[in-house]
Order: structure tokens, then C-alpha cells, then sequence
């Protein structure tokens, strides 16, 4: 690992229940522990990890965390529901988590429980405003990719889909259309104009695949924050999918003019916008399968072969930064299919959602075991 690799931090939003339903604490959850913070629906949960380079540190700040949680849903007879989706029968009103927050009264109102989902956001820190906005036209013109490698969410209301994420698929984008930005005055522009118009209620509301974060949003950023992946229990799988992204980073600020899509599509940045919308559409339905067009030059391309040629163009720079270990799980999930895919085939082998489910969560809780 060198000193020339950027800061990762998560933000890991989780869903609790038992073997055969939802059942949401997150309020007490919140009291409870420090590091976790209640979602507006009650059947979710998030906890944020602090920025770091190092994979084994990472490693730590995102099992230890779901570790103590566990301990204590134990206690209550409740678990961990892999699901980037509310998969088992369930209540469909919204369940609020904090009566008195008026953003929360918002949400409930306008969009019900389309936003009880839970996901990972992978932060990559950038400093430099130049290169933090250049990253980010770059990883939206693949954000797909990184669903693709992360889905997780077939079921819905005890019932399959026909997406491999109903959660990308169901969340509701706001703004509904949003441009490449240009520079960070763009952002700001854009950002004032529609908070102005009430597109968006605030800064946080601004629900897309990806999106600059930072203390003082929008004056003062210094992260990209990749918000389309599902929920991922697999850790390694996680870091693997990180790790892609910041070798895509890294690689991207040694080549800006042939990596930048401002600077090395044939599309315009209009027309980017919405290629890169359908893309995460068809990602979200049909994952590794789906059919994609390619942001450099719009040649159709199947997403797996994509990857597939993403990871063969970063495989100098992973040796160089000695990273090439850690996307080991990014090889297996193309081979083996990712999480929706396993679940797919397995209800189409005759398991019910409920079996499903029981055996992830009996393989999440092994894997968190083997960490001592």
C-alpha cells in the first residue's frame, strides 16, 4: 500500500429483523451506540466508518461495527437482513423513525417507503477540485459497473422481481435529471438553483448515483461519494469494488485527457447525462447481463466484458500500487455470478425467500466469525 492512495470511508445502511420479517429498531439502535444513526424509515439503520488508506484498516471500521450490532440484536432474537430490499412480507406504510424530524415528515410524504432501501456509499477522498469533479464524470459514466458487481436486491415483498436491483430500480433519483458538471461553480450554481425552485428540499437532498460530498457542502468538498452500489455483506467483496474505484481514480489523474469523458467521449455531456441514465437502468435490471453503452465512443458492450476489460486496463497500476490481491472477489463474482444472480438461481431451484435469506445470513454471520 503507498502513501499516494486516497482516503476511503462508508457509510453502510443496514436492515434488521428476523428470519421471516422486518422489524425496526433503529431508534434504539441509535441510543444505543454512538457510530450508528437511525434512517427515516425504522426498519433501517446506517453507520458511518472514518476515512483511511489502509484495506486491513478498512476491513476493521466496517466488520466491528456490524459485529457489536449483532451482539446485541441477539439479545432481541433479531438479525441482520442482507436485502437491499424489504424482501419478506411487510407493512407498507411508512414506518417513522423520528416523529418530530420535519425533513423525515417530507420524505414520508413524497415518496413512502420507495426509499426504505439500504445500500453502501463508498467515499474516495479528493482534495483537489479539478481532479475531485474530472473523478466524478468518470465513475458516473460507470457507476452501472459498480452496481452491477453489488447487487443485491431481487426480492420484494416476499414476491421475486424482475431486476437484479429493485432497490436502484424503486429508489427515487431527485433530481430527476442531472448534468455533468463542469467545475465546482457549475456544481454550486446547480445546487442553489434547486434548492431555489424546491426540486430539492436541502443539500442532502440530492439522491443521485453519485454526487461530491464534503463538510460544507457546497462550498467546501473533498470526496466523491459513489451512492448506487446495493448493500454488500461480503467485506472483501466491498473493498474489492473500493479498490476498483480508486485504481479507476488513480489511473484516470495520470491520463485525464483520454480518461475525462469531458474531454475523451464523442458524446456531448447532454447526451452523456442520459446514456449514463439508461445504463444504470439496464444495470439495475439485468446486472452483470445488461447491455450497456460505452461512454467513450457508444459502442454497445455486455457489462461482465466491460468489467472484464476495465480490470485487464488497470492491471499495471494495481501492480504498481500493490493492489492486485484485493480484487480477487471482482474475478470470482463474474465467474460465479453476484449476489442477485445466486439468489435467483436458487429460488428458481425451489427455495423460498425465507430459505434464502436464513442461508445468507447464516454465511454473513461465518464470515464476521472468522474475524476474531
Amino acid at each position: 500500500m503507498s502513501q499516494n492512495n486516497l482516503y476511503k470511508g462508508f457509510e453502510v445502511e443496514l436492515f434488521t429483523g428476523s428470519l421471516n420479517s422486518h422489524i425496526g429498531v433503529s431508534a434504539e439502535i441509535e441510543k444505543k451506540f454512538p457510530d450508528f444513526v437511525k434512517e427515516p424509515d425504522n426498519r433501517n439503520v446506517e453507520y458511518i466508518t472514518t476515512p483511511e488508506k489502509d484495506y486491513g484498516s478498512l476491513y476493521e471500521k466496517l466488520i466491528t461495527p456490524r459485529k457489536k450490532l449483532r451482539k446485541w440484536l441477539n439479545t432481541k432474537n433479531l438479525t441482520i437482513i442482507p436485502s437491499s430490499t424489504l424482501c419478506f412480507n411487510h407493512d407498507i406504510q411508512f414506518q417513522r423513525s423520528d416523529i418530530d424530524n420535519v425533513y423525515h415528515q417530507f420524505i414520508q410524504d413524497n415518496y413512502g417507503i420507495s426509499i426504505a432501501t439500504s445500500s453502501v456509499h463508498i467515499n474516495i477522498g479528493i482534495d483537489d477540485l479539478d481532479k475531485l469533479f474530472t473523478a466524478i464524470r468518470l465513475i458516473r459514466s460507470e457507476a452501472a459497473l459498480y452496481l452491477s458487481l453489488s447487487a443485491s436486491s431481487p426480492f420484494l415483498n416476499n414476491k421475486i422481481t424482475n431486476n437484479h436491483s429493485q432497490r436502484w430500480i424503486q429508489f427515487p433519483k431527485t433530481p430527476s435529471s442531472v448534468p455533468f458538471f463542469l467545475n465546482h461553480n457549475s456544481y454550486i450554481d446547480w445546487i442553489e438553483e434547486n434548492i431555489s425552485n424546491k426540486n430539492m428540499q436541502n443539500i442532502r437532498h440530492f439522491w443521485s448515483s453519485i454526487r461530491p460530498n464534503g463538510p460544507q457542502r457546497p462550498l467546501i468538498l473533498d470526496r466523491l461519494e459513489l451512492r448506487i452500489c446495493d448493500f454488500v455483506y461480503d467485506i472483501n467483496l466491498l473493498l474489492g469494488i473500493t479498490a476498483m474505484i480508486e485504481l479507476r481514480i488513480l489511473n484516470l489523474f495520470e491520463n485525464i485527457n483520454t480518461l475525462d469523458p469531458m474531454k475523451a467521449s464523442t458524446f456531448s455531456m447532454d447526451e452523456l447525462s442520459e446514456i449514463c441514465d439508461q445504463n444504470e437502468i439496464n444495470a439495475a435490471k439485468d446486472s452483470l447481463n445488461s447491455e450497456l453503452i460505452h461512454w467513450q465512443d457508444g459502442k454497445r458492450v455486455i457489462c461482465r466484458e466491460w468489467i472484464q476489460n476495465l480490470l485487464s486496463d488497470l492491471s499495471s497500476t494495481a501492480e504498481n500500487y500493490g493492489m492486485k490481491p484485493l480484487l480477487d472477489p471482482i474475478y470470482k463474482v463474474l465467474e460465479e455470478g453476484n449476489q442477485s444472480m445466486k439468489w435467483i438461481n436458487q429460488y428458481e431451484k425451489g427455495l423460498s425467500i425465507e430459505q434464502i435469506m436464513k442461508i445468507s445470513m447464516e454465511d454473513m454471520i461465518r464470515s464476521e466469525a472468522m474475524n476474531v
